[in-house]
């Protein structure tokens, strides 16, 4: 192990390419998160509403274990059990040519495109800070990030269970004077939160509808305590401006009714991957200096 750590110290070309190819492999765990979770917390909330409902009443029914790990991964169509040699991130996809080898039932693209898009962050983060323990924490921030934008764009939540982590992650690491130092960040997870929320209360009693939910609070809570209040303005910023642009060229060209709701988290989550790689100079766009 010494030997293996020394070598990624003097070759960083090396290390970059195993850090990107460990990040195909994240991403393919990462397709399991985006795709159970959501399935894990609506089990959960059953449950809970059952136990609510009829408090005296104890279900006969066995659940089925459901998590990250069990049961294995299968075809949602044919439900044929997914092989090893199907599951290598990326290669399985071409192999297969997109499809299942059972059914032919097509094979969403997104599952090698989370892989793929794994793989280049955590190569550009190995290439920014080296090998340090700073790449380490970078590299959870920005797959949390990418997680949250996967599971938004599919069922509009922002889990808590990713979200307060991170939160909590971020300002553990400021401790140290990780991204910024801590009181910057504490500022900044509150800053955060509150800034969406007075968003939220303000549109609501104006329009008496949501404009978005308190997962985006959080996310954004959660980049502030990474990066500290002065990176706030500058994330929504970008967010919104990349959101206008989508949303607008949705209506547009894909004739998309002006009131089906979008998902903020995924433009967040760009600001905050952005906030990750340049900073210091969206922060010196955004006030100057």
């Amino acid at each position: 192990m010494p030997e293996i750590i020394t070598l990624f110290q003097q070759n960083s070309t090396l290390f970059v390419t195993c850090f990107s190819l460990f990040g195909l492999i994240i991403g393919s765990f990462l397709n399991v998160v985006i795709y159970r979770l959501p399935k894990m917390m609506e089990q959960d909330w059953r449950q809970q509403c059952q136990e609510l409902c009829n408090p005296d009443t104890k279900s006969n029914t066995v659940s089925v274990k459901y998590n990250l790990i069990t049961p294995r991964s299968a075809c949602p169509n044919c439900n044929k059990l997914i092989s090893g040699i199907e599951n290598i991130p990326v290669l399985s996809y071409l192999f297969l040519k997109g499809k299942c080898k059972e059914c032919n039932s097509l094979i969403s693209p997104r599952y090698p495109a989370v892989e793929l898009i794994s793989a280049l962050l955590l190569g550009l983060i190995a290439s920014k800070f080296g090998f340090s323990t700073t790449t380490l924490a970078a590299s959870l921030f920005a797959l949390s990030l990418l997680t949250l934008a996967c599971i938004d764009l599919d069922t509009h939540l922002l889990p808590d269970d990713i979200t307060l982590p991170l939160l909590w992650i971020g300002l553990i690491f400021n401790l140290d004077h990780g991204f910024t130092d801590l009181q910057t960040a504490v500022i900044g997870a509150a800053v955060g939160y509150l800034i969406l929320w007075i968003v939220f209360w303000t549109f609501k009693l104006l329009s008496g509808k949501e404009g978005m939910g308190y997962g985006d609070f959080k996310m954004l809570a959660a980049i502030g305590a990474w990066f500290g209040w002065t990176m706030i303005p500058a994330v929504i910023l970008l967010a919104s401006l990349i959101g206008s642009i989508v949303g607008i060229s949705m209506i547009v060209f894909a004739k998309q009714g002006k009131n089906i709701p979008i998902p903020f988290g995924p433009y967040l989550a760009i600001g905050g991957i952005a906030s990750l790689f340049w900073g210091k100079q969206l922060s010196q766009l955004y006030f100057g200096g």
